[in-house]
């Protein structure tokens, strides 16, 4: 049964922040409401109230709704206007499609004086012979009745004939209720003959005859009773949908409870076929780590020997967020958990995972796992430097062979800077100055270089 929650109300005032006891205008169209009620005590201000198509079987707790002008209450199971007179400032009443057959009932509305518009189309009432005439009699601050104005001929004729229309009216709304009594007899009996079909077919279905078969059996019934079940279901589909039924308020409930009903019984179904999933076996119990990839994502296993490591890199989704990522490492496996989904690859050799690292690529979103070898390895990088020696001294060799002069380089560091006027040979100056005032030592340096050959293979020091 559906009914009007709080919950429900502050979800359809979204346009007003959620906030119910200052909102003006409100849609609880087709909710499955069955009763109307709180409406009047939570939205005060309410001026437009929609409660189209549900199953609201009387009109009710809108009395104290004074600023109300619209209520929309169309496709519902109404059968008399009643409980409006406190709607002060009503103007406009949409009835269509009820079942409003007390046509006397629009009485009520005299005290609704700024009632404007009214809507009755598809009512049993619209069917009696006289119907228009006795409303535009009965409301006369009325301006249009089922979106037809109302002429002032028009209601001078009604009024003209009123005695006799509502002396017809009375007699017609008579019939009608007789009709409606055994409609809601026959409702009724057909419920319960269903009802009774139903158990009986469940019953021969399962084979169950005694009651001492029923109390030594109830688990069994029950696991009977899901198998069965569709068989069942499928022909009561079958069967209630080609029944010629009248279209009556109970009709009309018991349809929509018929649905519920099978829904409810495939959801029960359904969830009853679902299996539960084994746990999955990460760890064997001799205590072997098993290859485990759930989740089936790509993934790629290196060995960087040259940092001595495994590189793992998986391929996780680029935009799934690094809180849902678990990664633990261990000795021999390494084990990720993605979304609780579990990830899990047997390493060739034993890893540190104190010394494991994880990082996520912010451009494909991969997981990329470093885990250092637990077994050092003494690198190549030694073999590579005496090679490069013993290329260098065969190089030497060729060179000495082919009668090439080898130059040695000397790193400057280590040495005092050279005297710079001792190196080059110079040239005897002409002029005033303090070399002209020491000729001798000269002349010495010009003779110390005499001797000196000069090579040209020989790059100058500076």
């Amino acid at each position: 049964m559906g009914y009007i929650t709080e919950d429900l109300v502050r979800r359809r005032a979204e346009h007003n922040n959620c906030e119910i006891f200052s909102l003006e205008e409100i849609s609880l169209h087709q909710q499955e409401i069955e009763k109307l009620e709180y409406l009047d005590k939570w939205c005060r201000d309410l001026k437009i109230l929609y409660l189209q198509n549900n199953l609201i079987p009387k009109i009710e707790n809108v009395g104290k709704l004074k600023k109300l002008e619209y209520l929309n209450i169309a496709l519902n199971n109404i059968e008399r206007i009643e409980n409006l007179e406190g709607c002060e400032e009503l103007k406009k009443l949409d009835l269509t499609a009820n079942f409003i057959g007390e046509l006397s009932s629009v009485e009520v509305l005299k005290y609704n004086i700024h009632l404007k518009e009214l809507f009755l189309v598809g009512n049993p009432c619209t069917e009696f012979e006289g119907y228009r005439q006795f409303v535009v009699a009965t409301l006369h601050q009325l301006k249009c009745l089922d979106s037809k104005e109302i002429e002032r001929s028009e209601r001078i004729r009604a009024v003209q004939n009123y005695p006799q229309v509502k002396q017809k009216i009375r007699e017609q709304e008579k019939a009608y209720l007789l009709k409606r009594a055994r409609e809601k007899e026959d409702a009724q009996r057909r419920m319960q003959e269903r009802k009774d079909k139903k158990e009986k077919q469940t019953e021969s279905k399962l084979g169950i005859d005694s009651p001492d078969y029923l109390r030594d059996n109830e688990n069994h019934r029950s696991e009977i009773e899901q198998q069965t079940w569709e068989e069942v279901a499928d022909e009561e589909d079958r069967r209630f949908w080609e029944e010629p039924t009248p279209y009556t308020p109970e009709s009309r409930l018991e349809t929509h409870r018929y649905i519920e009903e099978k829904r409810r019984a495939k959801d029960n179904i359904r969830e009853s076929k679902k299996k539960e999933k084994p746990l999955r076996t990460l760890v064997t119990t001799e205590g072997k780590a098993l290859n485990v990839n759930e989740p089936k994502l790509h993934f790629s296993l290196e060995d960087d020997e040259e940092n001595n490591q495994f590189i793992l890199d998986l391929a996780v989704y680029r935009h799934l967020d690094t809180s849902l990522l678990d990664v633990d490492v261990q000795p021999t496996y390494i084990r990720v958990l993605v979304k609780g989904k579990p990830f899990q690859l047997v390493l060739p050799e034993e890893v540190k995972p104190d010394s494991s690292s994880a990082r996520r690529s912010q451009t494909t979103g991969h997981l990329v796992v470093s885990m250092p070898k637990a077994k050092e390895i003494i690198l190549a990088k030694q073999k590579a430097s005496t090679s490069i020696k013993t290329s260098d001294s065969n190089t030497l060799q060729k060179n000495a062979r082919s009668g090439q002069v080898e130059k040695l380089e000397v790193d400057p560091s280590k040495y005092s800077f050279p005297d710079v006027t001792k190196i080059i040979q110079e040239k005897e100056q002409i002029g005033q100055g303090p070399i002209r005032l020491q000729p001798g030592k000269i002349t010495e340096a010009q003779k110390s270089y005499a001797d000196v050959e000069n090579n040209e293979d020989v790059p100058p020091l500076i």
